[in-house]
């Protein structure tokens, strides 16, 4: 995942039917949308800033808080499922692996740099250089697209395998999850919030996500619509199952925070995210063949296809300040229900705006890597 997510070809997902496959649909919007609408919900969920703090404890505020939750699962399944969907598609493609693992390598190292660069930004690092290792939303996706990079190139050449044993690591880590806070030493801020520099998400259980989107990823990247469409009617099925058994998760773990690493609370997200992307496959199934984008749909694949440039820009136009002067530090806690949804849109506008124009710059980049010309085999080269 780059400045804007490359799932193969232009920024879009496809599936790419198999020799003895059914023709299968060219592009999955769905999850650009969907990766699109966690963005849109993160810069709402950011903008929070702005309301007074009676309005928190209010039940619109609960609501939103729940809908909230939903954006990093969501953020981090549809980042496992590019990874997988790239590798797969590379792979059945017969090209060579090198290439194709250079080019995750160089998504997934853009992914850390951004990261990084926000923790420059907004920690003090000359007197703690540590606060650069901050694990954020970014640094997770990083490191386990790192992790799962091997996975899914060993298994890219049998999709099912690749699926099957990605919802199966998926699972594991989610079922170990509650074990990851009584992690203590130089590696805590890797599984939980408590180390010295307060991680965000821990790898632990957030990793389980992006092995839940790699099983979709493979299985769009061979199959049809309609087998992702299944996949994700199984997990949310196995997320009510695991939701379900609360009391057992309760009774065999160890003390844990229940509201990141319990098993019965990740199987409330999964009910959820599938949910929505059940919906968003079933609008695209029903929308017509090269029918006119709305504004709308035009807002929501840019914010999915440029999720990090978005990602960037609007915390910067939140939260950076400019001789000590920030749009949160003039707003924060000051706004009521319509100043917020004012400033939210506001923001919005201007984070797609800016993603939008470096979008263009990078696929204007994109294009120049593309066209250099590569040197035949045994060439020497500068």
């Amino acid at each position: 995942m780059g400045v804007r997510v490359d799932h193969g070809g232009a920024g879009r997902t496809s599936i790419v039917p198999g020799p003895s496959q059914p023709p299968a649909q060219a592009r999955v919007r769905a999850f650009d949308w969907l990766r699109g609408l966690a963005v849109l919900v993160m810069v709402e969920t950011h903008s929070m800033v702005f309301l007074r703090k009676e309005l928190l404890a209010t039940h619109v505020a609960g609501v939103l808080d729940y809908v909230n939750g939903l954006v990093a699962p969501s953020f981090i399944f549809a980042a496992g499922f590019s990874l997988a969907l790239v590798q797969v598609r590379a792979a059945s493609s017969g090209g060579p692996r090198t290439s194709r693992v250079l080019r995750s390598l160089r998504r997934i190292g853009e992914v850390l740099a951004v990261g990084t660069l926000v923790n420059w930004v907004w920690f003090p690092i000359s007197v703690e250089p540590g606060w650069l290792l901050r694990v954020d939303i970014l640094q997770c996706i990083g490191l386990t697209l790192l992790m799962a990079l091997p996975f899914n190139v060993a298994l890219a050449p049998r999709p099912r395998t690749l699926a099957i044993a990605s919802l199966l690591v998926g699972l594991g880590l989610f079922l170990v999850a509650p074990f990851a806070d009584g992690v203590t030493g130089p590696l805590q801020d890797l599984f939980n919030k408590d180390g010295p520099h307060r991680t965000v998400f821990p790898l632990l259980p957030w990793a389980g996500w992006a092995f839940l989107g790699g099983a979709a990823g493979a299985t769009a990247a061979r199959g049809t619509a309609a087998q992702v469409r299944r996949l994700a009617v199984g997990i949310g099925i196995g997320s009510a199952v695991v939701f379900a058994l609360k009391p057992l998760w309760l009774a065999i773990y160890p003390p844990h925070a229940f509201w990141v690493t319990d098993p019965a609370n990740t199987g409330a997200r999964g009910i959820s995210v599938m949910a929505v992307l059940l919906l968003l496959l079933a609008i695209e199934a029903r929308a017509p063949a090269g029918a006119r984008r709305s504004a709308a749909v035009w807002l929501l694949e840019l914010f999915g296809t440029s999720s990090l440039a978005a990602y960037f820009f609007h915390e910067m136009l939140l939260y950076y300040e400019v001789r000590g002067v920030s749009l949160a530090s003039i707003a924060g806690g000051r706004c009521g229900w319509a100043g917020f949804a004012g400033l939210t849109l506001v923001v919005v506008a201007a984070t797609s705006a800016l993603a939008w124009a470096t979008d263009r710059v990078y696929r204007r980049l994109d294009r120049r890597s593309s066209a250099r010309p590569v040197p035949a085999v045994g060439a020497v080269s500068a």
